[in-house]
C-alpha cells in the first residue's frame, strides 16, 4: 500500500449545512432503508451559521474504526453508521498519494480503518436537523476520501440510510426528497429545485425555544405514528402530494403568500398527526404556540403574510420572512416577547447574521426594554413579556450546500496522529 509502511494519514474535512422542512417527511414504509411514505421539501440553511464540520481519515496504522462527536467520542456500531459506511467502501475507487508516496487499491479499503471527527456548530437533538448535518457531511467527506464517482444525488441516497433529511443536506437552496417508488430505495433521493440565490431576499429566524434533548426521538415518533394515527396515511397519500406540486411551482414563481400558506399548514398538520397518535407525541411547548400566535395575527393584520413558521420534532421556531425589512419587524416583535434575562449579552442572545440586529435598530439591553408592544397583540389581551423561555434567537438565511475545507487548520483530526486535536 505504500512505501512509507504504515506511517502516512490521508484526511479529508468538509463542511455541510443543516436543513429545514417546509413540506415535512414523517413515517417511514421501510425501517432499514429509511423509505419515507411521502416527499418532502426543505431549505438549506446558511453554513456559516449552522452547519457540521466532520474530518475524516484513514491510515494502515489505525486499529479500528473510531468516531468522535463534539470532542466526545461515540460508538460505531449502530445500524445506521454501519449501513454509511458499508455503502461507502462498496463503492471506493482507487487513491494514489504520489508525495506521501502511496497508493490505496480499490480492494484494500475494505481491510482500512478510519477515524471520523465531527462538530455541530448548534444543540446536537434539540430538533434543529443536526443529524440531517451530520450524517450528510459523514457521507459527503468519505464519498471525497475514498474517491468516489457517484453524484450528489447517488450519494444521497446513501445519506439517506443514515438520517432522512440528511439526503436534502447534499444541495443548497431549496431541494425535494423524492419519496421513490423502488423497494430498494435507488429512486429514494434528493433533487435540487433552485440554489440558493433564486430566493436570496429571503431571511430566516430561528427561535431556539429549548436547547435540551427531547424526549421523544424522531425515529420512533414516526414508528408510532405510522402504527396508531387513522390521520397519518390521509396526509401521505391525499395532502401532501398535492402540496408538492403547489410548493414547487411557488419556490419557482417567488410567491411568498402561496409558499407561507403550504408551511405553515404543513407544520401545523405535521403536529396534528403527531398529536393523533397513541401516545400522543408533544414537540411543541407553550413558547412555541405563543410564536404561532405571534405571527398568525401579524399575518392577518397585514392583509397577507409577512412571515411563514415550520416547526421540527421539536419546540424551536424556524420564521422565513419574505424580506430583510420584514425580518428587522419579526426581530423586534420577537425580542419584545422573549427579551433576554437580565444578565444576558445580547451578541450571544441573537447570533448569526449580526446586522439584522443593527437594522433593527437594537443594540443594547436599554434598546430592548424601550421596544414597543407589537400592535397587532394589543388589541385584545397584553402582549406579554416573558424572559428565559427562548435560549437565542439564530438568524440566517438559504445557503449553498456542502463544501471541502483545504486549510488543515479547519481539519478535526491532528494529520500526525489521527487523533482529535
Amino acid at each position: 500500500m505504500g512505501e512509507q509502511g504504515e506511517n502516512w494519514i490521508l484526511m479529508v474535512t468538509a463542511q455541510t449545512p443543516t436543513n429545514i422542512a417546509v413540506i415535512k417527511y414523517w413515517g417511514k414504509r421501510d425501517e432499514s432503508l429509511i423509505l419515507p411514505i411521502n416527499s418532502s421539501i426543505s431549505v438549506t440553511l446558511d453554513p456559516s451559521h449552522l452547519c457540521t464540520t466532520t474530518t475524516v481519515s484513514v491510515s494502515p496504522s489505525f486499529k479500528q474504526d473510531c468516531m468522535w462527536l463534539n470532542g466526545k467520542e461515540i460508538s460505531l456500531s449502530g445500524g445506521r453508521f454501519q449501513r454509511c459506511l458499508r455503502e461507502i467502501r462498496s463503492r471506493a475507487c482507487d487513491v494514489e498519494d504520489e508525495k506521501k508516496g502511496f497508493k490505496i487499491a480499490k480492494k484494500d479499503w475494505e481491510k482500512l480503518h478510519v477515524h471520523i471527527a465531527s462538530y455541530n456548530n448548534f444543540p446536537t437533538a434539540a430538533g434543529l436537523a443536526s443529524s440531517a448535518a451530520g450524517f450528510a457531511c459523514l457521507v459527503f467527506s468519505l464519498a471525497k476520501l475514498m474517491n468516489l464517482k457517484e453524484d450528489h444525488g447517488q450519494l444521497s441516497a446513501i445519506a439517506r440510510q443514515g438520517s432522512g433529511s440528511a439526503c436534502r443536506s447534499l444541495f443548497g437552496g431549496f431541494v425535494k426528497w423524492d419519496m421513490g417508488k423502488e423497494s430498494d430505495g435507488s429512486d429514494s433521493i434528493a433533487i435540487p429545485l433552485v440554489d440558493e440565490k433564486h430566493w436570496d431576499e429571503l431571511v430566516i429566524v430561528i427561535a431556539v425555544v429549548s436547547a435540551h434533548q427531547k424526549e421523544t426521538s424522531s425515529t420512533s415518533g414516526m414508528r408510532d405514528t405510522v402504527e396508531t394515527s387513522p390521520l397519518i396515511q390521509h396526509r401521505a397519500k391525499e395532502v401532501v402530494p398535492k402540496r408538492i406540486v403547489q410548493m414547487e411551482e411557488a419556490i419557482s414563481n417567488r410567491d411568498f403568500s402561496t409558499f407561507a400558506h403550504l408551511s405553515c399548514s404543513d407544520s401545523n398538520q405535521f403536529h396534528a398527526v403527531c398529536l393523533d397518535t397513541s401516545p400522543p407525541i408533544f414537540y411543541m411547548n407553550d413558547t412555541s404556540h405563543r410564536i404561532i400566535s405571534l405571527v398568525e395575527k401579524w399575518n392577518r393584520s397585514e392583509g397577507t403574510p409577512q412571515v411563514a413558521y415550520t416547526f421540527d420534532a421539536g419546540p424551536n421556531a424556524a420564521m422565513i420572512a419574505r424580506n430583510r425589512k420584514v425580518a428587522t419587524l419579526l426581530l423586534q416583535k420577537l425580542l419584545y416577547c422573549f427579551p433576554p434575562q437580565a444578565d444576558a449579552d445580547l451578541d450571544s442572545y441573537v447570533i448569526g447574521d449580526k446586522s439584522l440586529l443593527k437594522e433593527a435598530g437594537v443594540g443594547t439591553m436599554n434598546d430592548v426594554d424601550a421596544l414597543a408592544p407589537p400592535p397587532e397583540l394589543t388589541t385584545s389581551v397584553p402582549a406579554q413579556r416573558t424572559k428565559g423561555d427562548v435560549s437565542y434567537f439564530i438568524c440566517t438565511r438559504p445557503g449553498k450546500g456542502p463544501v471541502l475545507l483545504t486549510d488543515e487548520n479547519q481539519a478535526l483530526l491532528d494529520s500526525k496522529t489521527g487523533l482529535p486535536k
